[in-house]
């Protein structure tokens, strides 16, 4: 009796410590499709005209990322256009962008933005910004 009691009460404490440190839970896996339904589909639209749900309460229209490659010569400015996700670019919080911080987080992957310098950048921000290159029209 004792035995199944202490075993009952070990499975019982495994259990509760997987529950806490979230063993067994597959982490979150996005694409950079995701990324930009999720963070940036309401402003700049599905196909990234500018025309999105939300664009029109804005006063100022959203960006058409569709013609970001047209508008640079046929060169998609990946290291802009990341940049201005980052919060490089522009005064941090006096725009309407919203806070991209969980994109920022995880894993970083070295990454050559069109400069020539291979940077450790997250994940998802590079996925976000190859997504938005599938984007570009003529």
């Amino acid at each position: 009796m004792r035995t199944r009691v202490n075993l009952t009460a070990l499975g019982l404490s495994a259990a509760v410590l997987a529950a806490c440190v979230g063993l067994g839970k597959a982490p979150e896996k996005t694409s950079g499709a995701d990324d930009y339904a999720n963070y940036c589909a309401a402003c700049h639209g599905a196909s990234g005209k500018g025309d999105g749900e939300a664009a029109a309460g804005l006063a100022k229209k959203p960006a058409d990322l569709s013609k970001l490659a047209a508008r640079n010569k046929g060169a998609f400015p990946t290291t802009k256009v990341m940049a201005q996700i980052w919060g490089y670019a522009g005064k941090k919080g006096e725009g309407v962008m919203p806070d991209f911080a969980p994109l920022l987080e995880g894993d970083t992957v070295p990454y050559d933005g069109g400069d020539g310098i291979a940077t450790p950048t997250p994940i998802r921000l590079v996925e976000l910004a190859e997504y938005l290159k599938t984007l570009q029209v003529k």
